[in-house]
């Protein structure tokens, strides 16, 4: 990561729930003590399916560059089908973090410069009783995996009170279970 910030960039589609997802971790990252966090949510053609994509930033200290992130420590892709259509890596800082969402392995990407951490959450999300399709609570449990910036036990219980009324029990499950099921390799 960078020196004091961390900078991640959420791509997904339309209705996927991406800007959801950073604002659970966003959540969990203040309750766990950040002081500095920033997300920035960009829309183009608003429509269920079109690509979108935030920012959020977060850091121990206060962050006054309100910006999108244009050169992130981390890429989370919460449709591998994305690669097709958009460059998510664009501006990754080597050696940053790829997280994706993928029935697909690890050897079947061949991206440079990067650590690739994959699950297929789509399948996973379905195991625990979610309606197809609903993968954002699940990636999260991919990036927690992935990288040490809040607790999965904090996100869980984000993911539940964010999901209230909306099966929070099964997307806390989706996103533990997607965190087990986390593979992580240098590409």
């Amino acid at each position: 990561m960078s020196s004091e910030i961390t900078r991640i960039r959420w791509h997904g589609r339309g209705g996927q729930g991406a800007i959801t997802a950073a604002k659970i971790v966003a959540n969990a990252a203040f309750e766990s003590g950040y002081q500095g966090i920033v997300m920035v949510p960009s829309f183009g053609t608003e429509r269920r399916g079109a690509p979108v994509t935030t920012s959020l930033k977060i850091s121990k200290v206060k962050i006054n560059d309100l910006s999108p992130t244009e050169n992130p420590d981390i890429v989370v892709v919460l449709d591998h089908l994305i690669l097709d259509e958009v460059d998510v890596i664009e501006g990754l800082r080597e050696g940053g973090l790829l997280v994706l969402n993928s029935p697909r392995g690890l050897a079947d990407y061949a991206f440079k410069n990067l650590t690739l951490a994959i699950a297929d959450v789509t399948r996973l999300s379905s195991e625990v009783g979610l309606k197809k399709g609903i993968v954002n609570s699940g990636i999260i449990g991919v990036l927690a995996r992935a990288v040490n910036l809040v607790e999965m036990s904090v996100l869980a219980r984000n993911i539940e009170a964010e999901f209230e009324g909306k099966k929070p029990k099964e997307n806390a499950r989706s996103a533990l279970l997607a965190y087990e099921r986390t593979v992580i390799g240098e590409k």
